[in-house]
């Protein structure tokens, strides 16, 4: 599997789909056209300071300075913005009829993912974690919840904003298996920096079974336990929705799946019965801010029954 935001090379100069080969191909003529301003001012600044009196006469006249201060950036900088506007255009394009469809929406501090049928109605939801299948494009509604925030998977795709009141739309595609970290890219308060996501990319059959199992999940009641009863008394149902319970809270992730994602609290988290037991207790001392309450007034005992609870949601 593939980790997207550490390594060599960075992410966004490392696309694994046609819909971000465009954003590498702008960030190196950027990065190269900055070099090359770089060392042209570095060069006019040594021979405005060392060079010959005739060199610094010519580099300082009027003529230079409209051409080389006006004329050159006016134009440099315009064919730069047509050229990468025509480039990325392709990125705005809406998937084609058939694409698989999902919904993804920003909140303080997570991703709310849910898979659509082609009428657009919610048939499963998930939490930091999308997963899709390989060689096909992939059509994302973007919204957001509360304020705004923005989308962005380096490895997949350009970045678009989540607006409050709107919704964007953004093709992904991943043509190699593998899995792709996302961020938010824009500001939207205290733990933003701590607002995660994973893409996992299987083959087409794989994602098949995956996506039937995940169905069958949802679908299958969930016995009555210990750990259950606590988790609907301390307050858990008000919050979180196990689909085939009585656990129909919608302010929080939906649980369904949860021991069967990769991460935990926003995609900051490995997940497993540590860090899960970390984050039901203490939640505000792994990400201060977000909206999840530390559940330190419950006996160990307690805590350990409602963790092995979450670890049956697979």
């Amino acid at each position: 599997m593939t980790e997207a935001l550490f390594g060599w090379p960075p992410p966004v100069l490392d696309p694994m789909g046609p819909y971000a080969e465009p954003v590498r191909t702008v960030a190196w003529a950027l990065s190269g056209m900055g070099a090359l301003v770089t060392t042209l001012v570095v060069a006019a600044l040594f021979v405005a300071w060392r060079g010959p009196p005739v060199w610094r006469a010519r580099l300082g006249g009027q003529t230079s300075i409209l051409v080389f201060g006006v004329a050159l950036p006016a134009v440099v900088l315009a064919a730069l913005l047509i050229w990468g506007l025509m480039l990325t255009a392709k990125l705005d394009r809406p998937a084609a009829d058939g694409a698989m469809r999902v919904r993804v929406t920003g909140e303080m501090w997570w991703f709310r993912v849910q898979y659509l049928d082609p009428q657009g109605r919610v048939i499963a939801e998930d939490a930091n974690e999308l997963h899709i299948p390989t060689g096909q494009p992939v059509a994302i509604e973007l919204a957001s919840a509360d304020v705004i925030h923005s989308f962005w998977v380096p490895h997949l795709s350009g970045k678009k904003d989540m607006i409050p009141g709107r919704t964007n739309r953004l093709t992904v595609q991943a043509d190699r298996i593998g899995r792709y970290g996302g961020v938010c890219a824009e500001y939207c308060g205290r733990a933003h920096a701590l607002m995660g996501m994973v893409v996992i990319a299987h083959a087409p059959d794989e994602f098949g079974r995956w996506w039937g199992a995940r169905r069958a999940a949802a679908a299958t009641p969930k016995p009555d336990s210990a750990g259950f009863a606590l988790f609907t008394d301390s307050g858990c149902a008000a919050c979180h929705t196990v689909d085939g319970t009585r656990a129909v809270g919608r302010t929080g992730p939906n649980l369904t799946n949860v021991a069967a994602r990769q991460t935990l609290g926003g995609g900051i988290l490995p997940n497993n019965r540590g860090t899960m037991t970390g984050w039901v207790g203490h939640s505000q001392s792994i990400k201060p801010g977000n909206r999840m309450p530390n559940y330190d007034r419950l006996e160990p005992r307690q805590l350990q029954d409602i963790v092995t609870y979450l670890e049956t949601l697979k």
